[in-house]
């Protein structure tokens, strides 16, 4: 399991990997924000059907609890393959975000993020520290190739890459169709074994293997995290099949620390109600 932080305002996951210390990576719970009801309470998400305020208060507390060096780059997620380069010294909260499924960067300060309730989300480095990525890996993005998409534009030999799975629904609550198995079988057989028949006759699916084999045929080796199911852990994630779609979005971030916040600790976060917008 991935170490954790819990703090009154924000909580997350720590990778439990081997990165350099200049790369920063963490993916969020569903504790400590603003929101209430079947958001409660740190949605980060815009476009599930949550208080707009209270997302703006929670993705603030995330930057200032986090220690984030810039905004994050918010994607419009597609379960597509396209993967954007975070080049912009500043995010421009008024443009529209990019439609992409996978983030890279390459500078010290660019924050990359996706957002996840059930799918899978994965962190890259580099060994040297020189590179970050994140991807959105659910059926439809691991079966066309989001993975590989992502370390093709991390521009690393794949050994020198290291890759923490985030937190997704497990193998035990992920019921498909015999048409996603299909899917993933014709790209590759040895995909077949991450599905088990059940007594409905329909399979259940492994994401997590999914992406251990999908990273193993690109040839990333250093794979380290999946040991969540957020399905069956209320209490800590959003989920997406347990919730009936209306739920909130955890958030997995990361970046390369500049040089001169190594080793730094977080700044203290605001509460609730203390960014511009006022009281939860």
């Amino acid at each position: 399991m991935s170490p954790g932080v819990a703090l009154p305002q924000g909580s997350w996951l720590a990778p439990d990997w081997d990165a350099p210390a200049r790369v920063r990576a963490l993916s969020t719970l569903r504790l400590g924000g603003c929101s209430t009801g079947a958001y409660a309470s740190f949605n980060l998400a815009q476009h599930v059907g949550d208080e707009p305020g209270h997302v703006r208060d929670n993705r603030t507390l995330l930057r200032a609890a986090a220690g984030l060096p810039a905004e994050p780059l918010w994607l419009e997620q597609v379960h597509g393959i396209v993967v954007a380069v975070h080049a912009d010294a500043a995010v421009d909260a008024g443009a529209p975000p990019p439609r992409a499924d996978a983030a890279v960067a390459f500078v010290p300060g660019r924050v990359c993020v996706v957002m996840t309730a059930d799918c899978l989300p994965v962190v890259f480095a580099d060994r040297a520290g020189t590179r970050v990525g994140v991807a959105h890996a659910g059926w439809r993005g691991l079966v066309g190739g989001v993975l590989e998409a992502t370390v093709s534009a991390l521009q690393a030999p794949p050994a020198e890459l290291v890759a923490w799975l985030g937190p997704a629904i497990g193998p035990q609550a992920f019921e498909v169709g015999s048409e996603v198995r299909d899917a993933f079988v014709a790209r590759d057989a040895a995909n077949a074994a991450s599905f088990t028949r059940n007594a409905a006759g329909r399979y259940q699916a492994d994401l997590y293997q999914l992406a251990r084999q999908a990273l193993a045929r690109s040839g990333v080796v250093a794979v380290t995290g999946g040991g969540h199911c957020t399905h069956g852990e209320p209490e800590k994630f959003f989920s997406f099949r347990r919730d009936g779609g209306r739920t909130g979005r955890m958030a997995t971030l990361a970046w390369l620390a500049p040089d001169d916040a190594i080793g730094s600790a977080p700044a203290a976060a605001a509460g609730c109600g203390d960014s511009a917008r006022g009281a939860c």
